[in-house]
């Protein structure tokens, strides 16, 4: 199969890429800097589109323009090239920013979205890619969780005040934190690519989500460090500004649609999780 992939250049569409890869599939990285020519998708039967500027930065007017126009205007180019040659599956990137900040409510993919930035973010973003289907495509928009592995995203921010013995949980630790390790991610796309039942939103986190301070304790146990030194919500807000409510955002999120397809996550334990990340 021939797969195309925006954004496989970073963390997650490396992985992806090399999973494909050794499946036997034949996998092509292309930017959205430039409308891609309509020669790239000859062939083509899966799209992955992952490309979008960081959330994770301050957040002035101008980030946020980015961050908006980045998934918002990238995907809607990326739709429109694909009209032309549609693929038979667009797998597009969205997050479980989604649902906002929900407190111990249990969430799924039938959940409404909830307020704030990221939110406005995500709905815009998933409409972009659902323009897709109006000409065939099988859409899927995995909304995806803290993505934890090695050499990238969120886990190596995280870990680094632990590793200098000055770690633990953000504000009072109960807001809920849905992750996802980055090998069950990977199987999860290439399950999606493979699975005509599967289509719309799919949560792309573990089964179990853990409150901040469970997750803390684990990741501290992890690196063999304490976790002793609470960050609170005002010292947040006074380094990272308005991006401070997304550490501190409780989101309880379930896979809901994965598990009902059949998919089996090797993962399910944050603890397990992070210790195999960190042995290795």
């Amino acid at each position: 199969m021939k797969v195309l992939i925006t954004g496989g250049s970073g963390f997650i569409g490396r992985a992806i890429a090399e999973r494909l890869r050794a499946g036997g599939h034949s996998v092509t990285a292309v930017s959205l800097r430039t409308p891609p020519g309509p020669a790239v998708f000859t062939g083509c039967e899966a799209v992955v589109h992952l490309a979008g500027e960081p959330v994770v930065q301050l957040w002035t007017a101008a980030a946020k323009e980015r961050i908006m126009n980045s998934r918002v205007q990238g995907t809607r180019t990326l739709v429109a090239a694909l009209r032309q040659q549609p693929p038979v599956v667009l797998i597009s990137a969205s997050a479980i920013g989604y649902y906002g900040s929900r407190g111990d409510e249990i969430l799924t993919e039938d959940s409404p979205p909830g307020s704030g930035f990221l939110v406005q973010v995500a709905v815009a973003w998933e409409q972009e890619a659902r323009a897709a289907e109006e000409f065939g495509v099988r859409v899927v928009t995995p909304r995806i969780g803290v993505v934890l592995g090695r050499g990238g995203g969120a886990l190596p921010k995280m870990a680094l005040p632990f590793r200098f013995g000055v770690g633990g949980r953000l504000g009072d630790g109960k807001q809920w934190t849905s992750w996802i390790h980055l090998d069950d991610l990977v199987a999860l796309v290439e399950f999606s690519i493979a699975t005509p039942a599967i289509r719309g939103a799919v949560n792309a986190v573990a089964p179990h989500p853990v409150t901040n301070a469970v997750f803390t304790q684990e990741l501290a146990a992890a690196l063999h460090r304490p976790a002793i030194f609470p960050v609170p919500p005002v010292a947040l807000k006074l380094l990272l500004g308005e991006m401070s409510q997304v550490l501190l955002a409780s989101q309880r999120v379930i896979p809901q649609e994965a598990l009902r397809a059949g998919f089996q996550f090797r993962f399910t334990d944050a603890g397990e999780a992070l210790r195999q990340i960190f042995a290795a």
